[in-house]
């Protein structure tokens, strides 16, 4: 059980640097639902159920807010 939450922040470090540098945004919205399953993980398994519940229900909604952002904007390529 030692290595479950260093592993989990490895994955959140690598989810939030992907997410930080990929040009392509819907890319970036998977990323960072993948940190907030992640920190909602973290959480639980620090025993505080309540709030790792709260960031699971808050990272799903935003993220489905942003997916549905991104398609109702037009992409343009920058080329």
């Amino acid at each position: 059980m030692e290595l479950v939450q260093p592993a989990f922040l490895l994955v959140q470090l690598v989810a939030a640097l992907i997410a930080l540098n990929h040009r392509d945004l819907m890319v970036a919205v998977i990323m960072f639902a993948a940190f907030s399953f992640c920190s909602a993980l973290l959480f639980t398994l620090m025993d505080a159920v309540d709030v790792g519940f709260t960031e699971a229900i808050v990272g799903a909604a935003t993220t489905l807010f942003y997916i549905a952002v991104l398609y109702r904007v037009k992409r343009r390529s920058s080329a």
